[in-house]
């Protein structure tokens, strides 16, 4: 069993910063790809970025490739993503998600994250 935790949002204006942390319990988290994904209200869940286990190989969603950066840090059991130059359309709950292999798919993914609120005022 793997438990994730994320951490970091917040409120920012636009054009600003947030580092979201995910922090995993359980000895498998260097075997996981790792993903984050938002739900805004009223929409449906969306991808946002995945890593692979090694963290040689990532993926980004059309709308956050260029200002979100997705890394992970094995030692620590902790996945992280940088967010840059932060929209008010970025205002979402992001969940950390873990499973046995990068996919922009939710459905591809076993571990959940309780979700980590950003909202980006205008």
């Amino acid at each position: 069993q793997v438990q994730l935790v994320e951490s970091g949002g917040g409120l920012v204006q636009a054009g600003g910063s947030l580092r979201l942390s995910c922090a995993a319990s359980g000895r498998t988290f260097s075997s996981l790809a790792m993903g984050w994904f938002r739900q805004a209200p009223g929409k449906e869940r969306e991808f946002v970025a995945a890593i692979a286990w090694s963290g040689g190989i990532t993926s980004y969603a059309g709308s956050v490739k260029g200002r979100f950066t997705i890394s992970r840090d094995n030692a620590k059991n902790t996945v992280y993503l940088q967010m840059n130059s932060l929209k008010p359309e970025d205002t979402a709950v992001y969940y950390c998600a873990g499973g046995p292999s990068i996919s922009t798919n939710d459905r591809g993914y076993d571990y959940w994250g309780q979700g980590t609120q950003v909202t980006v005022s205008s």
